[in-house]
């Protein structure tokens, strides 16, 4: 990935401009008017030429036949990496969001506020992660036999908690394989809860993926029916998703159409806010590198949220990628320390 000490200065203080420009107006911006702003003493064409070296680089481009440029998703990133300036919110802006979300009664209309005060003050939507139910902590893990290629899973959990699982193997597996399978499975999980389990396992295998013997496969195997079936049902809360209908840029119906579509449907976008669950502090998602198709034209801001230091969820803001950043990301900062806060004081 680019960053900004790779431009030299004057490069950086055009490019800084347009980016701030376009967001600011929605239109292509040309080289007279970034001779005008950045005040530098360069001719029209010197600047075309500097823009040229910028296109060239990919950090803009012309849409259709406009003299102006736009910036890329990788100008945006550049920016936002490496130019761009943070406007802190100021004390009375942080009074009214801590009077608003601090003054609901239980915590589900606690996270519908933050949800829809993110939406408001953004003017794009908001998303607020239900927190997800704490997962049960493994103790130890036992298999047994059963007929046609069952297995009956024993799980304690927690403190003295059994839980029994009946799972559907590939194949037969004789008591002492399955012993030697558990010994393995409980050496790597024990301890963590069941969602943390999958995951060391998933990095085990990256770490042994090259001499993985058929003990190890057959440990996954089996981890796969049995921690998948505890993963909680997850949601968000969603406010202001037609304030989109208002960008220009994400006007086009058919689009526009999917991604509320995505909405409904919530798994894209759960997928998504879980990636930044353990992200430190505010992560920013632009166009496609969200990863989803739908996503392509939207920058996704987000920042967990806390309660008694641990992360119980995600909100952020959905808008377009001409979205002012040197805002928007403060604003996700703050709600979600704002959030954390009233979560804590309801305990």
């Amino acid at each position: 990935m680019m960053s900004g000490s790779e431009l030299n200065e004057r490069a950086q203080l055009l490019l800084k401009n347009l980016v701030e420009r376009y967001i600011r107006d929605g239109q292509p911006v040309g080289s007279r008017t970034l001779s005008r702003e950045t005040g530098l003493e360069l001719s029209a064409a010197s600047i075309r030429n500097v823009m040229a070296d910028l296109e060239e680089m990919g950090l803009i481009h012309a849409p259709h036949t406009s003299a102006g440029r736009i910036p890329t998703i990788r100008g945006y990133r550049l920016f936002v990496d490496s130019l761009l300036t943070i406007q802190p919110l100021n004390k009375t802006q942080v009074q009214v969001m801590q009077q608003r979300i601090g003054s609901s009664a239980d915590p589900e209309h606690l996270l519908a506020t933050a949800s829809r005060q993110l939406s408001e003050v953004t003017s794009m939507a908001g998303v607020v992660m239900v927190p997800r139910r704490k997962l049960a902590a493994l103790r130890q893990l036992e298999f047994l036999p059963l007929s046609h290629n069952r297995v009956l899973v024993i799980l304690v959990v927690n403190e003295q908690e059994v839980q029994n699982r009946i799972i559907q193997t590939r194949r037969n597996y004789s008591a002492a394989e399955l012993q030697q399978i558990a010994n393995y499975l409980n050496s790597v999980c024990v301890g963590r809860d069941l969602n943390q389990a999958r995951q060391a396992l998933l990095g085990e295998m990256d770490d042994t993926r090259s001499n993985m013997n058929q003990l190890m496969a057959d440990a996954v195997q089996m981890a796969k029916h049995i921690f998948t079936t505890d993963e909680p049902a997850g949601d968000y809360l969603l406010d202001g998703q037609t304030n989109l209908m208002s960008y220009d840029e994400m006007a086009n119906l058919d689009r526009l159409r999917k991604l509320f579509e995505a909405f409904n449907q919530k798994r894209d976008i759960l997928q998504l806010l879980d990636q930044a669950l353990h992200a430190d502090g505010v992560q920013l998602f632009i166009g496609d590198e969200s990863g989803y198709e739908v996503l392509d034209e939207c920058s996704v801001v987000t920042s967990p949220y806390k309660v008694d230091g641990e992360v119980m969820g995600v909100l952020g803001v959905i808008g377009p990628t001409r979205m002012a950043y040197d805002r928007v990301i403060p604003i996700v900062d703050v709600t979600a320390q704002l959030l954390g806060a009233s979560l804590n004081q309801m305990k």
